[in-house]
Order: C-alpha cells, then structure tokens, then sequence
C-alpha cells in the first residue's frame, strides 16, 4: 500500500476524531490501522502537507505523544503555544463534510510541498 494510501485511511480516522473532539497518541492510531508508531510520520505528512496548501487547520494535531500529549516534531502546524488554538480550528471544522482528499491529491500535496514527514 503507497504512503498516500494509507494517509487516506488515517485522514478517515482523523475526521471521526475531530468529530469527537478527541486526540490519539501515536500508538493508539499505529494500532487501529496496524503500523508501528515510528512510522508514522511518513504517513502523516501527506495529510499535513494538504491541510497547509490548501489553508485548512492543521488535522494532524491530533495524534499525539503518549509522554507529553503533544504532536511529534515533525508537526508542522502550530507550535506548542498554539496547541490549544490548532486543536480548536480542527475541532470547529466539519471534517466529514469536507470529505477524504484520497490518494492522488494527498499524494500530490507532499510533492508540492514536503512538509517533515519525521515524527518522534
């Protein structure tokens, strides 16, 4: 399965999660859609990289560090200050409304714009 593939699924999860004004650590999504949480970062920089090109808020801030609740460094989107305004433009958009980008433009959006695919 491509990279940009497997985003489409976590983008999936990720709008359930907003919808529920949740977040989930890196190990819990690496669990629901089986990946270990190190490699998580490659297959959350194409989302990030959607999300900025095409000026939405930052839907990666939800996955987070177990340690610190936090998104890993290769977050992008917000710095820790603006956590808490990053996690409340994501939780104010309807996500499921807005519908998955799927693979070809996902994948597009980190050609275009390789937003740090290193997440710790």
């Amino acid at each position: 399965m491509k990279t940009s593939e497997r985003a489409c699924q976590i983008w999936s999860v990720l709008a359930w999660v907003a919808r529920n004004r949740q977040t989930l650590t890196y190990a819990d999504l690496g669990k629901l859609i089986g990946v270990p949480p190190a490699g998580l970062g490659n297959l959350l920089e194409p989302i990030q990289s959607y999300c900025i090109l095409e000026k939405l808020p930052p839907l990666t801030v939800l996955v987070v560090k177990t340690d610190n609740g936090l998104p890993g460094s290769g977050f992008t989107g917000a710095t820790a200050n603006e956590f808490g305004s990053a996690l409340a433009a994501v939780y104010g958009k309807d996500w499921l409304a807005h519908g998955n980008p799927q693979s070809e433009k996902l994948d597009a959006a980190v050609k275009s714009l390789p937003s740090n695919g290193t997440i710790a």
